[in-house]
C-alpha cells in the first residue's frame, strides 16, 4: 500500500505512520483466523462495518484493498489451499465493507 501507486486512495485514508493500523489490523486478523482474539480484547467486537462507517468506501477502493491483501497472500503463502482459502476470505470481507455506490 505504501509503495504501490495503484494504491494510492487506500493509502490516503489511513493515518500516517501506518504502525498502529498495522498492529491493529494484525490483532484483527489473529482472532478473525481463529487465533487468539487480541482485536476483541482490546477494543471489542470488530463491527467492521461500522467502524469503516466514516470512509468512503466504493468498488475503487475495495479493489485497491484486495489487490494489497492479493500480492501479500501471493508473497507470503504458499500452500495453493491456504492461499485460495484466503483469498475467497478476503474477498467476500472487501465485498461486505463497501457502504457507498
Amino acid at each position: 500500500m505504501e509503495t504501490d501507486p495503484r494504491a494510492h486512495d487506500l493509502l490516503a485514508i489511513h493515518a500516517l505512520p501506518l504502525t498502529a493500523i498495522r498492529q491493529k489490523f494484525f490483532e484483527f486478523l489473529s482472532g478473525w483466523l481463529g487465533g487468539p482474539q487480541l482485536f476483541v480484547e482490546k477494543y471489542g467486537h470488530p463491527r467492521l462495518r461500522q467502524r469503516h462507517l466514516p470512509f468512503r468506501i466504493d468498488v475503487k477502493l475495495r479493489d485497491q484493498w484486495l489487490l494489497c491483501m492479493y500480492q501479500v497472500l501471493d508473497e507470503q503463502v504458499e500452500d495453493p489451499l491456504v492461499h485460495m482459502q484466503l483469498k475467497q476470505r478476503f474477498t467476500a470481507l472487501a465485498h461486505h465493507m463497501i457502504n457507498t455506490d
